[in-house]
C-alpha cells in the first residue's frame, strides 16, 4: 500500500546540515499494523511526518498504491481547549462540509465506541489524560481513514490507562480494517499490537531490520515467546 524509496531528510542547524534520516526503504501492506521503534532522537517522528505529508523529504519518494485518507493521533493530545468533546471530534467533518445530521450521527457512534458516553459536553480541561486521548482517537476515526498514523500515542499516560487504550486501539483496528503505522519507544507495546516492527538505528536514522511478529492474537504478554521476541528487539535497538 505504501512504499518509501530512499528517503533522506536533512535539517540546517547553525549553518550545518544535520542528516536526520538516511536512505529509508520500507513497504507497508494494506490493513497492516506496522510499528517503528528505535532509540530517542533517531528520526522516528520525522519519518512519520514525512509519511503524513506534514514535512517534505530532502530526497526520495513516498508513493501510495491508492490515494489514502490519513488521520494523525499525536502524543500530546492536540485538542482544541475551547471546544467540547463533541466539537473536537466533529471538527474535521465540519471543515469537510458534512451536514449537521451526518456529523451528529457520527459523533454519537464514536463517543460510544471509544467509551466517552456522558462526556460529550465536557472540555479538555475537565478530562483525564486517557479521556483526552480517547477524544483524539475518535477525532481521527471520524474521517473514516484508510491509514491511521500514531506518534507515541500513549507515552504521556500511566501504564494502566495506556494498557486500556492499547486494547481499545486493537479493537478499533480490527473493526475498521485500516492500516496503522505507529511510532513507539516501548518494545512491549510494539509486540502487543503489531504485525511487523521496523527497528531504526541511531542518528542518522535508517532501518536496521524489519521483524515479523507471528505471535497469536490476543498476545500473551507473559509468555516465553513474547519475552523472546522482546529480547530480540531490544538487542537490535542501539543507543
Amino acid at each position: 500500500m505504501l512504499k518509501l524509496d530512499h528517503i533522506t531528510k536533512t535539517f540546517a542547524v547553525d549553518d550545518q546540515q544535520i542528516v536526520a534520516l538516511k536512505d529509508i526503504n520500507l513497504e507497508i501492506n494494506n490493513g497492516e499494523f506496522f510499528s517503528i521503534i528505535g532509540p530517542s532522537g533517531c528520526g522516528k517522528s520525522t519519518l512519520l511526518r514525512i509519511i503524513a505529508g506534514l514535512i517534505p523529504a530532502s530526497s526520495g519518494d513516498v508513493s501510495w498504491e491508492e490515494p489514502p485518507i490519513l488521520s494523525f493521533v499525536f502524543q500530546n493530545f492536540a485538542l482544541f481547549p475551547y471546544l467540547t468533546v463533541t466539537q473536537n471530534i466533529e471538527f474535521g467533518l465540519k471543515m469537510n462540509g458534512r451536514s449537521n445530521s451526518e456529523r451528529s450521527k457520527k459523533v454519537v457512534e464514536l463517543i460510544d465506541e471509544v467509551g466517552l458516553s456522558g462526556f460529550s459536553d465536557k472540555h479538555p480541561k475537565e478530562l483525564s489524560g486517557g479521556m483526552k486521548q480517547r477524544v483524539g482517537l475518535a477525532r481521527a476515526l471520524a474521517m473514516d481513514p484508510t491509514v491511521l498514523l500514531l506518534d507515541e500515542p500513549f507515552s504521556a499516560l500511566d501504564e494502566f490507562t495506556a494498557k486500556n487504550l492499547r486494547d481499545l486501539l486493537g479493537k478499533l483496528w480490527r473493526k475498521h480494517k485500516m492500516t496503522v503505522i505507529m511510532i513507539t519507544h516501548l518494545v512491549s507495546e510494539a509486540i502487543e499490537l503489531s504485525d511487523r516492527i521496523a527497528v531504526m538505528s541511531p542518528l542518522p536514522g535508517s532501518v536496521e531490520e524489519i521483524v515479523d511478529n507471528s505471535l497469536k492474537r490476543p498476545r500473551d504478554l507473559r509468555s516465553k515467546e513474547f519475552f523472546d521476541l522482546e529480547d530480540k528487539l531490544l538487542s537490535l535497538v542501539k543507543s
